[in-house]
Parts: structure tokens; C-alpha cells; sequence
């Protein structure tokens, strides 16, 4: 236990050490030589216009926070790929004892060696966990898709949402006169 608390403090002295002597050596040897030009606010290279308060489009927030829904929810497919490939393969009756020893060690996360003929998992269990793992995942895919569905119905994912709905909003008002058209009737009547 010493040990690991030794590789600790090790580790954050380290990385405390690493990160504080660069800034400290800047500090001491860069000069310090302000001026308006380069107190100036820098903004990706761009000269600042207006409030900094500006407000962007809720779509970019909208489609990110989507991707990170949808891009986590795959993740939890490799997990399952793993023990679906283990569980398919020791479904296999025509495994040898030692290569269903080793299945069985790599699936139940045990150590190398560990499980012995008694021990391993059978074929038949093994195919029961193939297709519990399965339908599970069909379950988990299946709510997936129903919401991906759900956000498509809604309109989240059409980027240009706002334009349709100003167009269909902009066909069903009377069309007015704009000031031109007043002054092309006049010129026109007289």
C-alpha cells in the first residue's frame, strides 16, 4: 500500500513540477512590454465588432448535443460486441477443452488458466447468453432508433428548420405594399 501511495505522490509532484517550471521560466525571462496593440482583445485573428454578447443559432447546440446522445449511446455496442463474439464462440460444440477453457477465462474475465473442464461454459449456456446478449441488444437498438425517429419527426435534425417555417409563415400573411410599389402606382396614375 506504501508503495502505491509513493507512486502517487510521485506522480503529482511530477506533474505539479511540469506544469509550474514552464510557466515559471517564461514569467522570469519574456519581457514585460505592454501596449495598447497588444493589450488589444484577439479573437481568431479577427478584429472585435460590437457587444461581445452575441447570440448564435440554437442549432449548432442543438445537432452537437444530439451527436453526443447518439455518439455515447453507440458506444455501449463494443462492450456488448465483445461478449457477444465470446459467448457466440463458445457456443461452438466443436471447440477443444483447452480453447473452451481459454473462452471461458476471456469472457468471465478471469485469469489465464483459471477455469477447468467442470467449470467452463458449457455450449448450450453459451448459446442461451448469445441470444439474451442479442436481444438485449435488439431491446437497447430498438429504443435507440425510437428516439432517433422522435428527433427526426421533430424537425432537430433539419438544419435549415427555421428558413421553412419563416416561408410557410411568410406565404400565409397578406402580402402588403412595400414603399416602391406605392411609388411606382403613383407614378404610374399620374
Amino acid at each position: 500500500m506504501t508503495d502505491l501511495t509513493l507512486h502517487f505522490l510521485l506522480f503529482i509532484l511530477a506533474g505539479t513540477v511540469l506544469v509550474a517550471a514552464p510557466m515559471l521560466i517564461g514569467r522570469l525571462v519574456r519581457p514585460f512590454l505592454p501596449t495598447p496593440e497588444k493589450d488589444a482583445v484577439y479573437e481568431c485573428g479577427e478584429p472585435t465588432i460590437g457587444s461581445s454578447y452575441v447570440q448564435f443559432d440554437i442549432r449548432f447546440y442543438v445537432v452537437a448535443l444530439l451527436f453526443i446522445i447518439f455518439d455515447v449511446e453507440v458506444v455501449f455496442f463494443f462492450p456488448w460486441a465483445v461478449v457477444f463474439g465470446g459467448a457466440t464462440q463458445l457456443a461452438d460444440s466443436r471447440l477443444s477443452e483447452a480453447a473452451r477453457n481459454n473462452l471461458t477465462d476471456k469472457l468471465l474475465n478471469l485469469e489465464p488458466g483459471t477455469t477447468v473442464a467442470e467449470t467452463a461454459i458449457a455450449s448450450a449456456d453459451a448459446l442461451r447468453l448469445a441470444w439474451t446478449g442479442f436481444a438485449d441488444i435488439a431491446v437497447f437498438f430498438g429504443v435507440l432508433l425510437v428516439g432517433f425517429a422522435y428527433v427526426w419527426k421533430r424537425g432537430d435534425l433539419d438544419w435549415v428548420r427555421a428558413m421553412v417555417e419563416q416561408a410557410k409563415a411568410a406565404k400565409a400573411q397578406p402580402k402588403t405594399h412595400t414603399l416602391v410599389e406605392k411609388k411606382h402606382e403613383t407614378t404610374l396614375a399620374s
